[in-house]
């Protein structure tokens, strides 16, 4: 497409039908791709994982107070998002366009386990009922399949997405998005804490406080064949060991903030993704309460782990002493970010023990980052036109 056509593409509605009139055929991936294209899609993945946000924000929440429902509004929300997904999943390998070879399967497999294991879902809840853990097996395919697609989106902009002013912030609002579903998980320690905080004003137990309805605490007690008392509210809010939480939102974290900043390739780049995620949370925070929806604690320890991701990158230190000494930074100022947090506002539960091990890995795992991108980069992913 010549640039004089291109610049008569004016707005969304204006480029959806330029793009099916003008490129709806099929071609294998990696196919030339106007940058206005590349932008039309991107944009468009945006806006579905932008619906998955909120719709999973409200809904962590929402069954922090609610007996489950399959059409609860959050789920119609995350509904939205998917099926956005579906349709730029079905245009991407149709046409080839805006995608490589490995960002397109990506997209593919991503789309495949998370449409197996929504169903799945489903079912496990019909079968086991409440299941309110956001570790559960049902929930990390979900995770997986969300995971596998935005990695999709992010190698395939990398590799091939048009330079300019735009790409840092599409790729930078890719690792938020990444970011977000990959700590989701650990929303059971933030939501639980605060729910076993509104069940024990003053040190007493009273159910009548609680955030979460007496049917949810009822029907929550009852599946483990006890009354609602303290076990069995702490069974429901809190039931994850407390050395799961720092391990995956320092360890992990802090891995994905490495990656992002090696990627986005800017100087506070693994900062700003976690202050945009910290921030988004601390927006959504008082919306839940005007709504009389139990919140949770916001990790700004986060930022701590960003900002020591973007210290030792600037050292441009060999890659072994490169990740022994991020490591070492992560591991001193998130868990210390994380205790002044615990101390001055609130946080989850922690096993402090856990910290030397949280080292151990993300040494390993760093140091292996280099190599490992190397070798998935050995072979040119983008095809010819």
């Amino acid at each position: 497409m010549n640039q004089g056509v291109q610049t008569e593409v004016r707005g969304p509605v204006g480029q959806f039908k330029a793009f099916f009139r003008l490129h709806w055929t099929r071609g294998a991936a990696g196919r030339e791709t106007p940058d206005w294209v590349w932008h039309f899609a991107y944009r468009t993945w945006l806006l579905a994982l932008l619906f998955k946000l909120l719709g999973s924000s409200w809904d962590e929440s929402w069954h922090f107070k609610f007996l489950r429902d399959d059409l609860a509004p959050p789920h119609l929300i995350n509904s939205v998002g998917t099926g956005i997904a579906v349709v730029l999943v079905a245009i991407h390998s149709f046409t080839g366009m805006a995608a490589t070879r490995r960002s397109q399967r990506l997209v593919q497999y991503g789309l495949g386990v998370f449409l197996v294991a929504a169903p799945l879902d489903v079912i496990n809840h019909r079968v086991n009922g409440l299941d309110l853990t956001a570790w559960s097996p049902s929930h990390a395919l979900l995770y997986l399949g969300t995971a596998l697609m935005i990695a999709g989106l992010i190698d395939g902009w990398v590799a091939a997405g048009p330079r300019g002013r735009a790409w840092a912030w599409v790729l930078g609002g890719l690792w938020v998005f990444f970011l977000e579903n990959t700590l989701f998980p650990n929303g059971q320690q933030e939501y639980g804490t605060l729910e076993m905080a509104s069940c024990t004003p003053n040190g007493v137990l009273n159910p009548d406080t609680c955030y979460a309805e007496r049917e949810l605490l009822e029907f929550a007690a009852n599946q483990i064949h006890r009354p609602v008392d303290y076990t069995a509210i702490e069974h429901f809010a809190m039931p994850i060991p407390d050395w799961v939480y720092p391990m995956w939102g320092i360890g992990v974290a802090a891995l994905i903030l490495a990656a992002a900043g090696k990627t986005i390739n800017h100087r506070w780049a693994a900062t700003a993704v976690a202050g945009a995620y910290v921030a988004y949370r601390a927006v959504i925070w008082p919306l839940l309460v005007a709504a009389d929806f139990p919140p949770s604690t916001v990790p700004f320890y986060l930022l701590f782990v960003g900002l020591a991701v973007d210290l030792v990158r600037r050292l441009h230190l060999a890659n072994l002493v490169e990740a022994v000494t991020g490591a070492a930074a992560i591991t001193v100022l998130g868990h210390g970010a994380l205790y002044a947090q615990e101390i001055v506002l609130d946080a989850p539960p922690v096993a402090w023990w856990s910290a030397p091990i949280t080292f151990v890995l993300v040494a390993a795992l760093w140091a292996a980052g280099r190599p490992t991108a190397l070798w998935l980069n050995r072979k040119p992913v983008v095809a010819a036109a």
